[in-house]
């Protein structure tokens, strides 16, 4: 087997092909090469295995649609995990199975060269989710944009607007830059957060190996005003943890989770922002959030 290095957010993951199976899998993975030391901890290996079968003893946990790529999920007997994973328009291309940490997984693919780079590069992203969660280290679906070296994402279910908020932010705020414009890894810590770029980013090629400390968490909710408030703990939860890759089911996983938010809660700001699409909730977001940036360092 060959086996290929990334770093993602501080996380050695590694992937492993058969001998003379040159493909490109993973194209969006380039900036993420990683030079593997020996003795260097690995987060999760996944490795192409077409011997893989669907197994006979499992348990339905359901099927759920990402937006842009649908997943069965099912338990092992030994408590590890199954999934089918299915482009949002046809049947599944990628049977993925991994343990109960997901620190090994393997592969089994079908259909043609998309279908195969699309099961490969979903299967990558669960497992790093899945394996990282225990670790204050989560995928947030999320826009980010970086000013004044700082990170500041913008959270909301699908459709509300966040990408078109990052793009009022590149348009009118000087000194922006888009990090990532799906799911960018956040890393919790006593004292602050970090945001990452991740080989992962929706419909945006934007897959860039950076870092910038959060400056905050912005819920978008189209408005026809534009207005901007401060969340109180509750109100961040709410906006938080609906934009994290989780599964309630798995105790592990979720802790993780909870135990990660509340680092973010209470070092993090979060605003919800009521807004229309234009230059104004850009300014009124900025301006916000700058505010916040001053009155903590000072």
């Amino acid at each position: 087997m060959n086996t290929s290095y990334y770093k993602v957010a501080e996380q050695v993951i590694a992937f492993r092909t058969p001998d003379g199976d040159n493909h490109p899998y993973l194209p969006s993975f380039e900036p993420f090469v990683h030079h593997h030391a020996e003795g260097e901890p690995v987060l999760f290996t996944l490795s192409l295995d077409e011997s893989v079968s669907p197994a006979q003893e499992r348990e339905t946990i359901g099927e759920f649609d990402s937006g842009g790529a649908f997943f069965s999920v099912y338990r092992l007997a030994d408590g590890g995990y199954q999934f089918l994973i299915a482009p949002p328009q046809g049947d599944y291309c990628g049977l993925l199975q991994t343990d109960a940490s997901f620190g090994e997984g393997r592969l089994a693919l079908r259909g043609n060269e998309w279908t195969r780079e699309f099961a490969t590069n979903n299967s990558m992203m669960l497992m790093y989710a899945f394996a990282a969660a225990d670790k204050h280290t989560l995928l947030f679906h999320a826009s980010v944009i970086e000013n004044g070296g700082h990170g500041y994402l913008f959270l909301g279910k699908s459709g509300t607007g966040k990408s078109t908020h990052s793009s009022l932010w590149l348009k009118h705020i000087p000194g922006s830059e888009l990090m990532n414009d799906d799911n960018p890894v956040v890393v919790a810590y006593n004292g602050g957060a970090t945001v990452y770029g991740s080989p992962w980013s929706g419909k945006t090629p934007c897959y860039r190996n950076i870092k910038a400390p959060i400056g905050a968490f912005v819920r978008i909710r189209q408005e026809k005003v534009n207005h901007i408030k401060r969340d109180h703990t509750l109100e961040a939860l709410s906006a938080l943890l609906p934009s994290v890759s989780s599964m309630k089911w798995d105790d592990r996983v979720y802790n993780g989770i909870y135990d990660s938010l509340d680092l973010l809660i209470a070092h993090v700001p979060c605003y919800t922002l009521g807004c229309r699409p234009d230059q104004e909730a850009a300014d009124v977001c900025y301006k916000a959030v700058l505010v916040e940036n001053k009155r903590t360092k000072g």
